[in-house]
């Protein structure tokens, strides 16, 4: 197993559903460029398995995700520009995974780790998690998603205040869509998973689509805007 796999661990489909881990435990599941591009190769290489018809994307430890490692923004422009692109690599492999996604939300999910779990189709929470956008002193936050799912009243709110949400108050509004204790919640989302994998894939691809036309969030790259 190579360092970058070791980044992100795979269980390769059965039932249809395959998972993938974000397993850096120690940093608490900071999205480094090497995990993100580790969690990007994942994606597409189950996305692209016939047996596979949902992912299910969860962290090791107590937390998801808090976010993008901030000790990787000092460096060149060129070294920037490698840490850009894959977060668009990264942001875009979630969004516009051609067969459903699923949240099992571990543990707080802050910054980019609150986008990860926003960018997927379904998320389900432990309750121990909690929700917050803290960039938003320091930086603009991904917003088109959030918008799509909890209008703008909400997201606006949650953008410009990053304020946190704990689990209850997520699902009161409609950032989840169940609740698990801690040590329930991959069977919880295992279980959900398994239900949507029983259409057949061709069905949940089409069906995904309507997704993204309905949402339609213009994917624009970082160095873009």
């Amino acid at each position: 197993m190579s360092d970058s796999e070791a980044l992100a661990l795979v269980l390769p489909p059965r039932d249809g559903v395959g998972v993938v881990t974000l397993n850096r435990p120690t940093k608490k599941n900071a999205l480094s460029i090497a995990l993100r591009d580790a969690v990007s190769d994942s994606v597409e290489r189950l996305a692209a398995d016939e047996a596979c018809k949902v992912v299910v994307l969860t962290g090791v430890g107590d937390f998801f995700s808090a976010g993008f490692d901030l000790k990787e923004f000092a460096g060149d422009e060129a070294h920037r520009a490698r840490l850009w692109a894959s977060s668009d690599r990264y942001h875009r492999a979630i969004l516009e995974c051609p067969i459903p996604t699923i949240a099992a939300i571990n543990g707080p999910a802050l910054a980019g780790g609150f986008d990860t779990a926003v960018l997927c189709d379904m998320r389900i929470a432990s309750t121990s998690a909690h929700f917050a956008h803290p960039e938003h002193a320091w930086a603009d936050v991904v917003y088109a998603p959030l918008h799509d799912l909890v209008g703008g009243a909400i997201a606006r709110d949650l953008v410009l205040t990053g304020r946190k949400i704990e689990a209850e108050e997520a699902l009161r509004l409609g950032i989840v869509t169940r609740l698990a204790a801690p040590e329930a919640l991959m069977a919880t989302a295992m279980e959900v998973a398994k239900t949507v994998a029983k259409a057949p894939r061709d069905a949940l691809m089409r069906t995904k689509a309507k997704f993204r036309d309905r949402a339609r969030i213009a994917f624009r790259t970082t160095l873009a805007l």
